[in-house]
């Protein structure tokens, strides 16, 4: 009885549907609704998927043949999310492309540029002063990681041979766009103004730290220059960036939004919500990709079995580009154009820097026990992004020797000067471990706080003396 009961139902539905002529799943012609244009048959809708066509995206009408054929002849259907053209042969996508994707580059290993290469054009004081950054990151790297070594700071962590990332996306950006970094681009924050000194305080946890001595060494940030705190967690500030990105657009700012992350944060699950958030909700942002080889011990041939992390940028409906992350030019040019898409566009870009990470990953890591050492000074010199960039710069007339030497030797006092003062600089009070996240303090931290200076009176020699009660 239940049987004929639902066949008799299908047989009035079918009757009905045929008396309203084609729907949504026939295969014959029907028209998607897209903002900004009229709808031709709204009742022929009901399953189309619209995607949601920004202010700045370009909403058209497709055209479709009254038969339900594609150009190709072949037989098509609107299912929700597009139109899609059916087959008879069973066709698996490979696993991969035949070749790989290719690597835009403009310097060669001598600092030439590349013969019918396309570049974005920079100025002879731009170029100075991408390249005195580059030099300091580099020098900073240098003193602040010995500085560790002889235990003045806790934990550092180095750039060694990802210069020409940090301070040129840094220059390719404006100070308006937003920035929530890894651990590994402090280039970015020296490039918008942050001071040696101000770099000191952060890793002496001093009471001019903007962290107030809470974050760990190296977790700069700085609301003055919209560079978001740097966060140990891996990857978690994608999705925040996209969020960010996406309040940029809603109050209609001329600015973007990006985000650093290392090829081992595209194994967490953070990074593949990110790139699918931002292609929907059509987010300025760049997704920034500093592929260098290792996750800590980790190698990318462990990581993914994917053409690195450039093609799943197109999984994910995201314009996508892979560079040479060693060359300055070539990282300017790209985040540049790639800004220009952003925001004028309305979309997320992903670009992946194929680069290598020259130092330990930290002060607490020895590299040297899973990778060559061979191989680590290989890329320090011959492939060093700022030896290779400052040919070019010498190249064009714009360096010497005299200016090499003067540009050295006053980083590195400036450095050594900004350690001393840091050192010297009183703590925070104990006070501020249970400040700035409550209005008021709940009972609980209170009782927290009054058993600390409890076991301080009780202990007294294992408690620091130059931090304040």
């Amino acid at each position: 009885m239940a049987a004929w009961l639902v066949r008799r139902a299908a047989r009035r539905v079918a009757g009905e549907l045929r008396g309203r002529g084609p729907g949504p799943w026939s295969l014959s012609s029907s028209t998607v609704p897209v903002l900004g244009v009229p709808a031709v048959d709204q009742s022929r809708a009901f399953c189309s998927v619209r995607r949601f066509a920004g202010d700045s995206a370009a909403a058209a009408a497709v055209e479709e043949p009254e038969n339900g054929l594609a150009a190709s002849g072949l037989q098509c259907v609107d299912f929700p999310g597009g139109k899609l053209s059916f087959v008879g042969e069973m066709n698996f996508l490979p696993e991969s492309q035949t070749e790989r994707i290719n690597c835009y580059r403009v310097l060669d290993d001598d600092g030439g540029t590349i013969y019918n290469s396309r570049f974005q054009e920079v100025s002879k004081d731009l170029a100075l002063k991408m390249y005195s950054n580059m030099v300091t990151l580099q020098i900073m790297d240098t003193i602040f990681y010995e500085a560790q070594r002889q235990g003045r700071i806790s934990f550092y962590l180095t750039s060694n041979g990802e210069e020409a990332i940090n301070i040129a996306s840094a220059a390719a950006l404006s100070a308006q766009d937003i920035v929530l970094p890894q651990y590994r681009e402090p280039g970015v924050l020296l490039w918008r103004g942050f001071t040696p000194q101000e770099f000191a305080n952060q890793l002496f946890g001093n009471k001019l730290d903007y962290g107030k001595g809470r974050q760990m060494p190296i977790h700069y940030g700085s609301n003055r220059l919209n560079y978001f705190t740097v966060s140990s967690p891996i990857a978690t500030q994608l999705p925040q960036a996209v969020g960010a990105a996406y309040s940029l657009k809603m109050d209609k700012k001329k600015a973007c939004a990006i985000t650093y992350f290392g090829d081992g944060g595209t194994s967490e699950g953070d990074f593949h919500a990110a790139l699918n958030f931002a292609a929907v909700a059509e987010a300025p942002m760049i997704f920034f990709c500093r592929n260098n080889g290792w996750a800590i011990s980790t190698p990318t041939a462990e990581q993914f079995r994917s053409d690195g992390v450039v093609t799943r940028g197109q999984a994910y409906g995201i314009r996508s580009i892979r560079l040479d992350g060693n060359d300055t030019l070539a990282v300017y040019s790209a985040v540049h154009t790639a800004r220009e898409m952003a925001i004028t566009e309305g979309r997320p870009i992903l670009i992946e820097a194929m680069t290598y990470r020259v130092g330990h990953h930290s002060t607490s890591d020895d590299s040297t026990k899973y990778r060559p050492a061979d191989e680590m000074e290989h890329w320090r010199t011959a492939r060093d992004p700022v030896s290779r960039y400052r040919k070019w710069v010498q190249g064009n007339g714009w360096w010497c020797g005299t200016q090499e030497s003067q540009l050295r030797n006053n980083v590195r006092q400036e450095l050594l000067q900004a350690i001393q003062v840091a050192e010297r600089m009183p703590k925070h009070g104990l006070a501020e471990l249970f400040t700035d996240v409550y209005d008021q303090i709940p009972s609980n931290l209170r009782q927290q706080e009054r058993s600390l200076l409890d076991t301080i009176k009780r202990h007294p020699a294992e408690y620091p003396a130059d931090v304040p009660v």
